[in-house]
């Protein structure tokens, strides 16, 4: 039987844990934290759980367009709704632990073993945890990562904060200023101003979210000004320090920014040092990131990565495809290679902005040859129903074919809808395909079959 043993429970690991037990491997699971890793007790799942509860409070506040009156304060709506975080924090860690619990009986009914505490690779084929030494025929690093810490602001988990430590916090900052305006960054923002808090985001680059679809970025930034939140371009934080009862963060501009909090994140890094890897030959670039190709592998045969601590786009979707692909070529399944054109993203703002596929960067730049229509959600009937004015649809085809390369979809719950576009990039659809695919009406849902048709009377292909 052969012996796997994967250090780091989070969904690079345990996915990959479910495969190879599946498989007939005994597997072995070290997890310093707990089941599911961070993703699932500090990341992921805390946070999408707080935004959840940010954009009910949101909707609620804006629920007056829609002839709604709320009699819980003196100014309606806004003034009689509050966020008890008290409460909401408890949630989001009792749902965390819950989640947690749900990966281990997972694992522990497919017969993983797990081991808590810390790994390191001490042979090529021993792992220590402690006193202990388990052998291995296969491992797989899945270690994650840790978020970044600038010098001169680190977090002491009271008023200068990483978003690890935010659900500790006993109320709702009064005055948050957000450090970074990259995902993580522009989805706390959002929800933090939605549960009542003056929000401030300090961002290095011209608009938020740079990485992102331009127009995507432009309609979040749009929503997040009219709501109220200070948004900084081009201001980079130089430093962070406590002052009585608030912070002070200082631009590199020499200018201050003052507030009762700051949150900070300005990204990731990989969990990799100390754990043995150069000692036995594992490659890592020049930031820690464990270097691995399309099957997960690294630079010795029998150890492979999955995860954040690869540096191969930062999703939990990924870590997971990942671990598995590890899984299946380590023990002689058919796989196919990882293919990032595949990959779903969602940000989870208010709206969401979920992608697929080729991007407009790609378009634009003439490395890819394409036809895009982007058609506003406005025009959608069940938006206008539901009263959502911002956001759009927007995809791409090959001109000749107009097989599906991509699209961008700003909507609530886009999450949800991407998967339409996701199957049709996947599976080579055309846009004829998706034209002639029925959609409920009214949805949402329509704006995707209604994009495919306009771009279908464009020109013939």
């Amino acid at each position: 039987m052969t012996r796997i043993v994967i250090i780091g429970g989070g969904p690079g690991g345990y996915e990959a844990a479910l495969v190879a037990a599946q498989l007939g491997a005994d597997v072995t699971v070290v997890e310093r934290d707990g089941p599911g890793g961070a993703c699932v007790l500090t990341d992921c799942v805390p946070s999408k759980t707080l935004i959840a509860t940010s954009t009910r409070m949101a909707v609620m506040s804006e629920s007056q367009g829609l002839g709604l009156r709320f009699s819980g304060g003196p100014d309606g709506i806004v003034g009689g709704l509050e966020a008890d975080m008290a409460t909401v924090n408890k949630r989001v860690k009792d749902l965390a632990r819950a989640q947690s619990f749900d990966v281990a009986e997972r694992l522990a009914y497919e017969e993983v073993k797990i081991v808590r505490g810390e790994a390191r690779l001490v042979e090529p084929h021993v792992v220590a945890v402690g006193d202990r030494r388990i052998r291995a025929d296969i491992v797989l690093i899945a270690t994650g990562a840790t978020p970044r810490v600038l010098p001169g602001a680190e977090p002491d988990g009271e008023r200068i904060l990483n978003w690890r430590q935010l659900y500790d916090l006993p109320e709702l900052p009064e005055e948050l200023i957000v450090v970074g305006s990259g995902v993580t960054g522009a989805e706390l923002a959002g929800a933090y101003l939605s549960l009542g808090s003056k929000v401030t985001l300090v961002s290095s680059r011209d608009r938020i979210l740079p990485s992102e679809d331009a127009d995507a970025a432009s309609v979040l930034q749009e929503v997040f000004l009219r709501r109220g939140m200070n948004v900084m371009s081009r201001s980079r934080a130089a430093g962070v320090e406590r002052s009585g009862n608030g912070v002070i963060v200082t631009l590199e501009d020499g200018s201050k920014v003052e507030g009762t909090h700051c949150l900070m994140t300005v990204g990731m890094v990989p969990n990799t040092s100390g754990i043995g890897l150069e000692e036995i030959g594992v490659r890592c670039d020049s930031r820690g990131f464990v270097e691995v190709d399309k099957v997960s592998r690294t630079s010795v045969p029998h150890i492979y990565a999955s995860g954040d601590c690869t540096g191969v786009l930062m999703l939990a979707s990924v870590a997971g495809m990942q671990g598995r692909i590890a899984m299946w070529h380590a023990l002689g399944e058919a796989v196919q290679p990882l293919k990032l054109g595949w990959v779903a993203s969602n940000i989870f703002t208010d709206p969401e902005v979920a992608s697929v596929g080729v991007t407009q960067h790609m378009v634009d730049s003439g490395d890819v040859n394409a036809r895009t229509v982007m058609l506003p959600l406005f025009t959608n009937a069940r938006a206008k129903m539901q009263g959502f004015e911002d956001g759009f649809v927007k995809l791409f085809c090959r001109p000749s074919t107009g097989i599906v390369l991509g699209g961008v979809i700003v909507a609530p719950r886009a999450s949800e809808l991407i998967l339409g576009v996701s199957i049709a990039v996947q599976q080579h659809l055309t846009v004829e395909q998706v034209a002639h695919t029925f959609a409920v009406y009214p949805s949402l849902s329509g704006s995707i079959t209604e994009a495919s048709r306009r771009l279908m009377s464009e020109h013939a292909y």
